[in-house]
């Protein structure tokens, strides 16, 4: 029997301020709170961080960003309505908000 597996995509955004574990963090102009508590490595204030579901896991080196935030725009802007990638990619970014701390 063939299990399907599902998919947890993360968002790219820039970090606009921090305040204690909590960072605001701009997803192609739409600015949500973050935790940052779990992300991989030390973040700042114009860095980019990975999002999922409000959490921020991986900070973006920035030899990277260019590239991930490319690939993202690409996605978005072709897909369709019914496109699951990018309605994951838009839900991750309303999600972002969802988690007071």
């Amino acid at each position: 029997m063939q299990r399907l597996v599902g998919m947890c995509l993360g968002v790219p955004g820039r970090i606009v301020s921090i305040d204690g574990d909590i960072a605001l963090v701009d997803f192609w102009g739409v600015v949500k709170p973050v935790r940052i508590d779990v992300v991989d490595a030390p973040v700042a204030p114009g860095d980019y961080v990975l999002n999922h579901v409000g959490f921020a896991i991986r900070r973006i080196s920035p030899e990277d960003v260019a590239d991930t935030l490319a690939l993202y725009d690409e996605l978005l802007r072709r897909a369709g309505a019914g496109d699951l990638m990018a309605a994951d990619v838009r839900s991750e970014i309303d999600a972002a908000g969802s988690h007071d701390g």
